[in-house]
């Protein structure tokens, strides 16, 4: 067993170059789906032009509408989420974006999944095994910590 952890936690830091493990599953509560920031490229959009100019790119971001901005850039509700019952109205055909939510590189750029979602994010080093590096590593170099 601890072969196989070993095996995974490899392969998520060094083949697929992770920081976390995501567990859980979808509780389909919709939230995910009422606030989004789309990032292309490496920014998030924050021009309306520019997301008209993708909607022609793309299919997927037909589905998207804008519902304001903030600091970030805009914020996106998808037209495929159900008021009342709070599902997608194409979730067996749903893009491949919304199959591979939550990713781990708008967790790790600050967003946060939503209160109730059923996904979570675990370091793959534990914090306490970060810090236990660094203090052998400063033990020799009379370097102190000091915590309130």
């Amino acid at each position: 067993m601890q072969l196989l952890r070993s095996l995974r936690r490899f392969y998520y830091l060094n083949i697929l170059g992770r920081k976390y493990f995501r567990s859980g599953k979808c509780n389909r509560c919709g939230r995910c789906c009422e606030k989004i920031y789309v990032k292309h490229g490496k920014k998030i959009l924050k021009d309306e032009d520019n997301f008209k100019k993708l909607q022609n790119l793309h299919a997927f971001y037909t589905d998207l509408e804008v519902i304001g901005k903030d600091d970030t850039g805009l914020i996106f509700r998808c037209k495929q989420l159900d008021p009342k019952t709070r599902l997608c109205k194409n979730h067996k055909k749903r893009d491949r974006i919304c199959r591979d939510y939550p990713q781990e590189e708008i967790f790790t750029m600050g967003a946060d999944l939503s209160e109730n979602c059923g996904y979570k994010f675990t370091p793959i080093i534990p914090f306490s095994e970060v810090l236990d590096k660094v203090m052998k590593s400063k033990k020799g170099n009379d370097c102190k910590f000091f915590i309130d």
